[in-house]
C-alpha cells in the first residue's frame, strides 16, 4: 500500500508511528494524540515544510503505526523505540558517561567511598558529580577529617568476637576508629557519620557550632590536643563549605537546563544543585538542529536525558515552555 493511502486511512487515536526508509530502516519515530492529524501533517505541500521535514519526507518509503490507550502510553513507548532505535532523524542524545556517586554504605559500622554503580539497596546516595576529581576530593577530605574504615568486613558482632579479623595499618596510623576490633561503639561511630551526612547535604552551620562550642568546652579543660583537632576539623569543613557555595540559590535539589546556539549547534547545559549547593555541571552538543525548535530540542532531552534514572532532583528548572509538560511531569 502506498505511504499517502496508509496515512489516510490512520485512526484518529493516540499512538506511536515510524517512518521506513526504502531500506526497511526506522528513520524517525514520534507520538500523537491524533495520529490522523498528526502524521498528515508530515504530508503538505513542500513549501510549508520546514527543510529538515523535507528532507525526512522525500525518504520515507513506509509507515508503520501503534495504537495505544493514552496520550501517556503513547509518550512511553515513543521514548522506548528511539532508545532502543536511534532513528536517524529524531534528536538523540548520545550520553554513554557514568557519573560518580558518593555512597554512604548501609552497614552497622558504614563506609564512605565513591562509585559509578547506584543500586537501591537502602544506602544514602549523594550526587550525582558530573567531575569525578571534585567526587574524589570531597571523599578524601571526609577521610582526613574522620577515621573511618576503608575495608569490606562484615562487622557483625559474630565477626568482631571471633577474633579472627585483624586490625590493618590505617588503625595504626590513627585513620580509623578500629570498629573490627571493638574498640568503638556504634553510638560513638554513628556520631562520626551524621557529622558526614550534615556535610554531604551542604547542613554546615550548624555542626560549625556544636563544633565550635565542644572545642571551646576542651579548652577550658585543658584538653588542648582534642580542642586543636576540633578546630582542624572546623577548618576542613569551611574548605568544603567554601568549595560548595553558589549565591542566590534558595531550592533544594534542582536540574537547571539551558540551551544556546551558534551557527548549526545546539548546547545544552545542565547544573546540578543538591541540597542549595551546585555539585556540578555538564553540557551536550547537537549538530543538525538548525531547523528545530528550542521547546522541542528541550523536551527530546529531557525524556531521554532522565529515561531509568532511579533518582531525580525534586524540581527541573528551564526556559522554555514545552508542549508536552503535563504529561512529562506525570511520568516523571
Amino acid at each position: 500500500m502506498d505511504v499517502r493511502e496508509k496515512v489516510r486511512i490512520l485512526p484518529g487515536e493516540p499512538g506511536v508511528y515510524r517512518f521506513l526508509d526504502s531500506s526497511g530502516r526506522i528513520i524517525y519515530i514520534g507520538k500523537a494524540k491524533n495520529l490522523k492529524k498528526r502524521v498528515s501533517q508530515y504530508f503538505q505541500p513542500p513549501e510549508r515544510l520546514n527543510v529538515k521535514t523535507r528532507v525526512l519526507v522525500s525518504k520515507i518509503a513506509d509507515l508503520e503505526h501503534t495504537v495505544v490507550e493514552s496520550e501517556e502510553d503513547a509518550f512511553l513507548l515513543e521514548n522506548n523505540l528511539i532508545k532502543q532505535y536511534k532513528p536517524k532523524y529524531n534528536i538523540l542524545l548520545k550520553d554513554d558517561k557514568t557519573y560518580p556517586w558518593i555512597c554512604l554504605k548501609r552497614e552497622p559500622f558504614p563506609r564512605v567511598f565513591i562509585t559509578r554503580r547506584l543500586v537501591r539497596d537502602g544506602s544514602a546516595w549523594y550526587g550525582p558529580y558530573s567531575s569525578s576529581l571534585h567526587a574524589k576530593n570531597l571523599v578524601d577530605l571526609i577521610h582526613s577529617i574522620y577515621p573511618l574504615r576503608t575495608c569490606k568486613y562484615s562487622l557483625t558482632p559474630e565477626n568482631i568476637a571471633s577474633g579472627k579479623i585483624r586490625p590493618c595499618l590505617n588503625m595504626h596510623i590513627k585513620k580509623c576508629m578500629a570498629p573490627c576490633m571493638g574498640y568503638v561503639s556504634k553510638e560513638e561511630y554513628r556520631k562520626q557519620i551524621n557529622e558526614i551526612i550534615s556535610i554531604l547535604e551542604g547542613k554546615t552551620e550548624q555542626l560549625k557550632k556544636d563544633l565550635e562550642a565542644e572545642m571551646l568546652e576542651a579548652s577550658k579543660k585543658m584538653e588542648y590536643e582534642k580542642a586543636q583537632e576540633l578546630r582542624d576539623k572546623i577548618y576542613a569543613i569551611d574548605r568544603i563549605s567554601q568549595r560548595q557555595k553558589v549565591s542566590n540559590i534558595s531550592e533544594n535539589d534542582i536540574d537547571v537546563i539551558g540551551l544556546a546556539r551558534k551557527d548549526e549547534e545546539v548546547c545544552i547545559e545542565i547544573f546540578y544543585v543538591r541540597n542549595s549547593k551546585m555539585i556540578g555541571r555538564d553540557h551536550y552538543i547537537f549538530k543538525g538542529l538548525e531547523d528545530e525548535e528550542d521547546s522541542e530540542i528541550i523536551s527530546s532531552f529531557i525524556k531521554q536525558y532522565y529515561m531509568g534514572r532511579q533518582i531525580l532532583p525534586n524540581k527541573i528548572m528551564i526556559k522554555e515552555e514545552i508542549e508536552d509538560k503535563s504529561t512529562i511531569e506525570m511520568w516523571l
